[in-house]
Formats: C-alpha cells, structure tokens, sequence
C-alpha cells in the first residue's frame, strides 16, 4: 500500500510540474500566465475537495457497516 501511494504521489507531483514548467515556458503575457495558472490552481483545488469529500463519505460508510457488524457479534 505504500508503495502505491508513493507511486501516485509521484504521479500527481510530476503532472504538477510538468504544468508549472509547460505555463511558465509559453510565451504569453504575464498577467494572462498569472491568470491561468491561478484558474488552474483552483480547478485542482475544488477536484481535490470533491475527491476527499467523496472518499470520506465512502470511509465513514465503510466505518457504519463495520460498527454494524461488531455489535451483532457481541
């Protein structure tokens, strides 16, 4: 499992900069660079909240179900 999450860090890492690095390397006007760099940054931002709210929503019903089981065994 670590190594997956280190694999996928690494993944999402390397995307991150290879954008960065692409924006910074095209020629265009500073403040339209700015601009879409802040615009892509929030676009990230929000996908990385959707996925966290919907993976925590999977987890605590996962947590829901096991609670479940635990007290039907005692």
């Amino acid at each position: 499992m670590r190594k997956v999450s280190a694999f996928l860090s690494g993944v999402i890492l390397g995307g991150l900069l290879g954008s960065l690095l692409a924006l910074l390397l095209t020629p265009v006007p500073g403040k339209t660079l700015r601009q879409q760099a802040m615009d892509y940054f929030d676009h990230i931002t929000s996908e990385v909240r959707r996925a966290s709210a919907e993976r925590r929503s999977e987890l605590e019903g996962e947590l829901q179900k096991l609670r479940q089981t635990s007290v039907k065994l005692e």
